[in-house]
């Protein structure tokens, strides 16, 4: 069995894609969907799903990139063994990361890591949705606490404590005043996110003991988490209503005046986000050297 064929399968199963693998892997698509075909006709058997808008796994692929991803980490692994001899590590860092982190927390991180070991590579996957790292081909991720899993070695990365902040622009405010409370809140334009599932986040307040868990009704505009928060920052500026983010995002908009903070007594705080990453006896240098330049 040709290893390029094995290798070139799990690149393109976890790339969604032949053409989303070729522009990671830096080979043609077309090089890809040979060495596919080749290993599906050794098998005997159909491994990918291809339509024009997606390639997914079979069930059998399913079960062979579940047990491929590991063995291939293995090598890698054993390959890192090398950058020890090295006066600084080079290789590649997969990080797996909420879609916010890569607008506030992650980019100040990066730059500074990145040129102190200009020899790594960084590669940023930005979802919410938990991911097994080892079968996305990650080497880390960034989550908070109620979502890392058990197994997984947590660092603490960024803000030790943050806060979801609310907000209006000066026009907004004029136009329909400003609430004193957080149940006032419900006669408000109140600009929503929304899970994938449908459901949408409640928005938490807490002041001196007092816990108040609000769903404001449907507002002019409502987005699933990711990149589009932007939208709702955007509508905010825009005086379309009220936005609750994290304040990291908004607090550039407060330092400028064009956003106006509402109800700060209430803003509830919460612990920042971790780096995880599976604990095991070797770390890809990228990654060692990672963990320690945010210890340090």
């Amino acid at each position: 069995m040709d290893m390029n064929d094995l290798t070139a399968f799990v690149a393109v199963a976890r790339a969604g894609g032949f053409r989303d693998a070729a522009r990671a892997g830096g080979a043609s698509a077309s090089s890809l969907s040979t060495a596919v075909q080749r290993l599906e006709s050794r098998l005997g058997m159909r491994l990918l799903n291809r339509t024009t808008r997606s390639v997914t796994p079979t069930e059998a692929g399913q079960r062979l990139l579940e047990q491929l991803a590991p063995l291939l980490g293995e090598i890698e692994t054993a390959l890192d063994v090398l950058n020890g001899f090295r006066d600084k590590p080079v290789g590649t860092l997969r990080l797996n990361v909420p879609a916010h982190t890569t607008q506030t927390i992650l980019p100040p991180i990066l730059s500074r890591f990145i040129k102190a070991y200009p020899g790594i590579h960084v590669e940023v996957q930005a979802e919410d949705s938990f991911v097994n790292l080892l079968e996305a081909g990650c080497d880390a991720g960034i989550r908070y606490d109620e979502r890392l899993e058990q197994d997984m070695i947590a660092v603490p990365i960024g803000p030790r404590v943050q806060r979801f902040a609310l907000a209006a622009s000066p026009a907004y405010l004029a136009a329909h005043g400003h609430p004193e409370h957080p149940h006032d809140l419900l006669a408000h334009a109140c600009l929503r996110g929304q899970f994938s599932g449908g459901a949408k986040p409640l928005w938490h307040f807490e002041r001196e003991g007092e816990i108040i868990h609000l769903d404001p009704p449907p507002g002019p505009l409502q987005v699933r988490p990711g990149l589009a928060v932007a939208m709702l920052v955007q509508a905010a500026l825009d005086a379309v209503g009220i936005v609750n983010l994290w304040e990291d995002m908004l607090r550039p908009h407060f330092d400028s005046g064009r956003l106006v903070p509402l109800l700060e007594p209430w803003w509830q705080r919460f612990a920042g986000p971790f780096l995880y990453y599976p604990g095991r006896r070797h770390l890809p240098a990228p990654l060692r050297a990672f963990v320690d330049f945010i210890k340090n």
